[in-house]
């Protein structure tokens, strides 16, 4: 998808889409949300939507592309009302996920719903202000419903997170609010598994250790992977090395 829009961010897509997908498959049932506050990681979002069935193969080749509903970053909806199933807000700014999460995971409560919430945010957004008002909320009002990731994959736009604003390590530097901190590798299901068992009375953030650009050696942990398209040849390298093309090469 990103090859044939020429587009970037494929470095952030693929360090969530495990997590991505293992709570869209596993724990997500009709009832329950998910925000994705790290809009760059819409590739990711709409591959497991796909996934699901929820849309069709031959949309994926509109990705980017004008008139799309495939756009960058999940769109809010669409004016001919072609919105995409399980996508309610769009998050292309950074720092206002958790913020709807909370949102979301409170009115449950009042409507004496049973469901949970998850969102899904970058470690580079930790760095807002809003993020943590935001977690201020969630803790002060114990929104036990809420389940926050953060794909902790230490790199950003312009830099690593702790060249540009260390919070290393994150889940020390959250664990002074009233939240349940767990940590994880993002990429190994059963570890994720464990850390996304519900909490208690606490909204949960789970630290999900991950490698920007994982699974493709060429940009694994390479900050351009956040911003440059693949090339042709990596994308070529890729696939043999997964096998998705299906002919027993490997890379």
């Amino acid at each position: 998808m990103h090859r044939m829009a020429g587009v970037g961010h494929v470095g952030g897509n693929l360090s969530a889409l495990d997590a991505m997908m293992l709570v869209h498959h596993e724990f997500l049932t009709e009832a329950d949300r998910f925000v994705l506050s790290k809009g760059h990681a819409a590739g990711a979002l709409y591959v497991t939507l796909w996934s699901r069935g929820l849309i069709a193969e031959a949309e994926l080749d509109t990705f980017h592309a004008d008139g799309t509903r495939l756009p960058g970053h999940p769109p809010a909806g669409h004016p001919a009302g072609r919105g995409l199933p399980g996508i309610r807000f769009g998050t292309g700014s950074l720092g206002h996920g958790l913020s709807l999460a909370g949102g979301l995971a409170l009115a449950a409560r009042l409507q004496g719903r049973q469901n949970r919430v998850f969102c899904l945010t970058s470690d580079g957004e930790w760095q807002e202000g809003s993020t943590l008002e935001a977690l201020i909320f969630c803790a002060h009002r114990r929104l036990s419903n809420l389940t926050i990731l953060i794909d902790h994959n230490r790199l950003q736009g312009f830099g690593t997170t702790g060249e540009v604003a260390s919070l290393d390590p994150i889940g020390r530097a959250l664990s002074g609010f009233a939240v349940e901190i767990r940590e994880a590798d993002g990429h190994d299901l059963a570890d994720m598994r464990r850390a996304l068992v519900p909490g208690t009375d606490q909204p949960v953030v789970v630290v999900l250790h991950t490698v920007k650009g994982h699974g493709v050696p060429a940009i694994e942990g390479r900050l351009d992977s956040h911003y440059l398209p693949l090339t042709e040849e990596q994308v070529r390298e890729a696939m043999l090395g997964s096998d998705i093309l299906g002919n027993g090469e490997t890379a």
